[in-house]
């Protein structure tokens, strides 16, 4: 095992090098200058733009730039902010534990709703809540987040008391402004948002299970053991959900970037103070170094996400042997 993380982690680094290579080059590639919009500000002279010019390096051929920014990096400065001359990695640090809290919630819920759903619905082929969980998966997977996400405030922040449900649901923030900030008014503040970025991926996952649990139902290994005469549950869940979960595990990693990205459009529309909202103010104020910040802290979760899955992926399947 060892030997594999050292595998890996060195195949990080071209990766690495590779994101942060198009990152710049596409920061770059965004027409006008970082200071452009200083410009029309009439308090400003043509010579302290040109002098911000000079501080920043604006003026340096491209691949100077980069050199610096990269070498910077691996120093972990990720520099200062364009708008309000913060360090880029401690507002990212700042905004990172909403987004985590965010995603983690979102994870969790898939996991718990799609895998008992997933088996049931394999178990139970082509019966009425197989046919009911398959729709509900495709209309979930097939729904833009964003539109779902407005449908939930509709629902559940604007129409709820109007309609006479038992519950309403507060569609920003992270807390009650007037007081609030204990658990449960956190996790009241938490469930729309993380609900509407589970959604979409409990649909593909409720597919996913079920077409891997039909598939070990259908084994030699599962025959046996019914034919032994052991209780459904066991065989259901001892042996077919548990090697049925397995190939899930690198799913997971591969989910991590969906939830990230996700998580930039529930952001804006909850007004969830996460790495998702500081991200899209960042590209719409043109704040050229947190933007290109976010995208390499970003990358750089995604693969360690993806290492993590590999190693566990090993650790639960003793067939498996990384040489």
């Amino acid at each position: 095992m060892g030997p594999f993380i050292l595998r890996r982690v060195a195949q990080m680094i071209p990766l690495m090098i590779g994101i942060t290579l198009i990152t710049f080059i596409l920061a770059n590639a965004v027409p006008g200058s970082p200071l452009s919009a200083l410009a029309f500000n009439p308090t400003i002279s043509q010579e302290d733009i040109r002098r911000m010019e000079d501080q920043l390096g604006l003026n340096e051929p491209l691949h100077v730039r980069y050199v610096v920014w990269v070498s910077n990096l691996v120093r972990g400065d990720f520099g200062l902010s364009m708008r309000n001359q913060r360090p880029v990695l401690g507002t990212i640090m700042d905004k990172l534990p909403n987004t985590l809290i965010l995603t983690g919630t979102a994870l969790l819920m898939s996991l718990i709703f799609s895998i008992p759903v997933g088996v049931y619905s394999a178990v139970r082929r082509n019966s009425a809540f197989d046919n009911g969980a398959t729709a509900t998966a495709v209309a979930g997977f097939s729904m833009p987040t964003f539109w779902f996400a407005l449908m939930m405030i509709l629902i559940f922040a604007v129409k709820a008391r109007d309609w006479g449900l038992p519950i309403t649901f507060p569609a920003a923030g992270t807390h009650d402004l007037r007081g609030g900030g204990g658990v449960l008014d956190r996790m009241h503040h938490l469930f729309l948002p993380a609900f509407t970025l589970a959604f979409v991926q409990t649909a593909a996952w409720t597919r996913y299970i079920r077409s891997q649990m039909i598939e070990v139902l259908n084994q030699d290994y599962m025959r046996t053991a019914n034919a032994k005469g052991l209780r459904e549950r066991i065989v259901i869940f001892r042996h077919g959900l548990r090697n049925a979960m397995l190939p899930l595990v690198t799913l997971l990693g591969i989910a991590i970037p969906d939830l990230f990205g996700g998580s930039l459009i529930i952001e804006q529309i909850f007004t969830w103070p996460g790495i998702g909202q500081l991200a899209f103010n960042s590209a719409i104020n043109k704040d050229y170094t947190m933007v290109m910040g976010i995208v390499v802290f970003v990358g750089f979760l995604v693969i360690l996400g993806n290492l993590i899955a590999d190693v566990v992926y090993g650790l639960l399947d003793p067939r498996i042997r990384y040489d």
